[in-house]
């Protein structure tokens, strides 16, 4: 197949910073559509799988899976986009689309392994893999190109691709609605978007952390309460009153405490700690029904209904914007939990 190169940013070794680099993007085939990049999202996944801190990173690794961008090219097949559209591509660009869990859109549980955005094999390269939104352009299958509403801030919703779906997905499965009280423990790139959506979505929103002055950001988000987990007292007072809890701790951490504030037949989801997590007394789930659910990204169709709430509510994430070079001081900035909420790259920089 034919390709083109452009630029890009990556990293060749787990252990050196990100830099230019030069890829190969296929031509736009029949059912493909190429998307100029003008915004791309930063996720602690990047981090990751640049310094293959998951064991699994095949390099040159190219990250970036939340892009936003316009439509310059489409294939002759093409019929739910056209050049100048506004549109977005998430974590996947492809997926077998005939398993049981793709008929049922969910892409991203497909039973052959969903292509993910960067670093997986590229069907339709051989011998290649993907490359992420860290590039000036992309060409992705239609039926993964998302359409982002044009009222809202094309950088600022970068985020909804990852961090926004990954919120939202668990809020509709468990049904969260008005009147519900509503737990979002953690306060960062995650909880901050799980705090706009349960208050959307009409729920009393209470922001679970260990630090009074994120809760005080955590009501300027949307939290109606702030628990403090490490007052004793109120963690008593909250006891067993929770009809859900969105847990976003990216890091193997107790979770007794917060089972204690569900309720009878009430769940804990977590969407950030992809790794072990720390022994829990099974007397804290049997006494009560309780659940210990977790949830991965979206699917398509499950991703473009965020992006339309997004848009009926005017929902974005709280960003920075950087260029493409601070990058690398970008990610020490994640490591340290110093970003409100998510970096975002602006790609002019590398053009």
């Amino acid at each position: 197949m034919a390709t083109t190169t452009v630029k890009a940013y990556g990293a060749t070794a787990s252990t050196e910073d990100l830099k230019p680099l030069d890829i190969e993007r296929r031509a736009v085939g029949t059912d493909d559509v190429k998307i100029d990049i003008t915004y791309s999202g930063v996720c602690h996944s990047d981090i990751h799988t640049a310094r293959n801190e998951w064991h699994g990173s095949t390099y040159p690794v190219v990250p970036g899976h939340e892009i936003i961008g316009r439509v310059v090219e489409v294939g002759k097949a093409v019929s739910s986009h056209k050049v100048g559209d506004l549109v977005g591509v998430g974590c996947m660009v492809d997926s077998c689309q005939t398993c049981s869990s793709c008929k049922k859109d969910l892409e991203q549980f497909c039973e052959d392994g969903a292509t993910f955005t960067y670093n997986s094999p590229d069907k339709h390269l051989e011998g290649k893999q993907t490359y992420g939104g860290y590039s000036t352009s992309v060409v992705v299958d239609e039926k993964f190109v998302l359409r982002i509403p044009e009222n809202l801030d094309e950088a600022a919703t970068a985020p909804l691709l990852c961090a926004g779906v990954t919120t939202w997905s668990p809020l509709r499965h468990w049904n969260v609605k008005k009147g519900d009280k509503v737990g979002v423990v953690g306060l960062g790139g995650l909880g901050h978007m799980g705090v706009k959506f349960a208050n959307a979505l009409g729920a009393h929103v209470v922001m679970i952390t260990t630090s009074p002055e994120k809760g005080k950001d955590a009501q300027r988000l949307g939290a109606h309460e702030v628990l403090i987990s490490k007052d004793e007292d109120d963690m008593k007072e909250h006891q067993n009153s929770f009809d859900f809890i969105l847990n976003t701790i990216p890091v193997g951490h107790e979770m007794d405490p917060y089972l204690g504030l569900l309720k009878i037949d009430s769940t804990m989801v977590l969407v950030g700690a992809v790794e072990p997590l720390k022994p829990f007394h099974g007397g804290n789930i049997i006494m009560g029904r309780k659940r210990i659910a977790g949830s991965l990204i979206g699917g398509i169709k499950e991703t473009q209904e965020m992006l339309d709430f997004c848009g009926e509510h005017n929902i974005t994430s709280d960003i920075e914007l950087i260029n493409m070079q601070d990058i690398n001081t970008a990610y020490d900035r994640i490591t340290s939990n110093d970003v409100k909420y998510r970096f975002v790259i602006d790609m002019k920089s590398l053009k």
